[in-house]
């Protein structure tokens, strides 16, 4: 049984996400949930997904409710679990509740629970209606997707450019290519992800805290990928209050003693194999319930990430300045235009002085891009 879409469901919806957003950065490995529960045309409880392990969005907005989600409509932006984990199936706790019609905006990504709890209430005699918000629903979850899918974590490459594609200038200084604004969108990236990555070049030359200013409670890992040479280890990812978050990836026998000097402090040290680096990493993230990476720098890396098909997305803050000179967004790494990456905007907004640019890949040469409803967003 399949009920009808109603003028309001759209507008319930976007609460429901909204609450959804304020749990990125803290639910990993989980995915990010909100839930309105409306009764009458009034909203009698909501929720969010706080913490894994702690209660679902659902549980919360019923809770709220008490006796009042008997005969209301829930809406949640992610199909409501059907099995036993760390908490109970939400499915049982709303046919319990008496809850009349459920209207969700995503379908579980998980292949082995997609579409069971929809099944479950409308073999209750619940009225389901899917799809409503899917597309933001759809960008809201796209990392827990991709850990599902992939067996990875989603990852987001930030790359602050000067109009002719500079990250820094010739002397390598980056301080300030981009404005206020622009840094302090690059915080509120910082505390939506579950771990912030750069290279060795990055800590040896800026001395990066890669902590949210402010974290908000979140507790991101600090992720450093070094090929070669011993890492300075007065560096602040190293000796902050924060330390033990730090992991450093390095190739397998990667020298002894630093690893060693390393661990002594409490630093999480990976030693991956020197073929598949990138993807081993990948994996090795996800294995630790990570789903959200914000590579921060430097060129050489986000060159690499693209090669390996790991840059899920760009976030691009342009500033309106020319540098010339070598440090260019990819270091290293060229491609002939035929074989160039390619992407597509998925949304452009002015943030101060600077332009935000998001992108995503762009399907290969011959193969179809696939469908995606709506323009991409552009805010004056």
């Amino acid at each position: 049984m399949t009920s009808r879409r109603l003028p309001a469901d759209l507008t319930w919806m976007q609460q429901a996400l909204a609450l959804a957003r304020r749990g990125e950065g803290h639910t990993r490995p989980n995915p990010p949930v909100g839930a309105v529960l409306v009764k009458n045309g009034r909203r009698i409880g909501q929720g969010w997904h706080r913490r894994a392990g702690g209660p679902h969005a659902e549980i919360y907005a019923m809770r709220q409710a008490g006796d009042q989600a008997r005969g209301a409509t829930l809406y949640v932006t992610l199909e409501p679990c059907s099995t036993h984990g760390r908490t109970p199936p939400c499915v049982d706790a709303i046919l319990q509740a008496g809850i009349r019609r459920v209207v969700v905006a995503a379908i579980d990504p998980n292949p082995s629970h997609a579409g069971r709890g929809i099944r479950l209430l409308r073999r209750h005699g619940v009225d389901v209606e899917t799809g409503i918000g899917a597309e933001e629903a759809a960008r809201l979850i796209a990392p827990f997707a991709c850990l599902m899918r992939n067996r990875r974590p989603w990852f987001t490459l930030k790359l602050g450019l000067s109009l002719d594609g500079r990250i820094a200038d010739h002397t390598h200084s980056s301080r300030w290519i981009t404005g206020p604004e622009a840094r302090k969108t690059v915080q509120a990236l910082r505390r939506v992800s579950d771990a912030i990555l750069i290279g060795a070049g990055t800590l040896r030359h800026d001395n990066p805290s890669l902590w949210p200013r402010p974290d908000r409670g979140r507790s991101p890992w600090r992720v450093i990928v070094v090929r070669t040479g011993a890492l300075p280890l007065s560096a602040q990812v190293f000796t902050d209050a924060h330390a033990s978050r730090t992991i450093v990836a390095a190739p397998r026998g990667w020298v002894p003693a630093a690893a060693q000097a390393l661990r002594r402090k409490g630093i999480t040290v990976w030693e991956l194999p020197a073929r598949r680096f990138l993807p081993a990493l990948a994996t090795q993230l996800g294995e630790l319930g990570v789903l959200r990476v914000l590579c921060e720098g430097g060129g050489i890396l986000a060159g690499e990430l693209i090669r390996a098909r790991l840059a899920d997305e760009l976030c691009v803050f342009l500033a309106p300045m020319l540098l010339g000179g070598p440090v260019g967004a990819t270091g290293n790494t060229q491609w002939r235009l035929a074989q160039a990456p390619r992407f597509h905007l998925v949304e452009s907004l002015p943030v101060g002085h600077d332009i935000f640019l998001r992108l995503e890949p762009a399907a290969p040469a011959g193969r179809a891009e696939p469908s995606r409803p709506g323009k991409p967003r552009k805010t004056q």
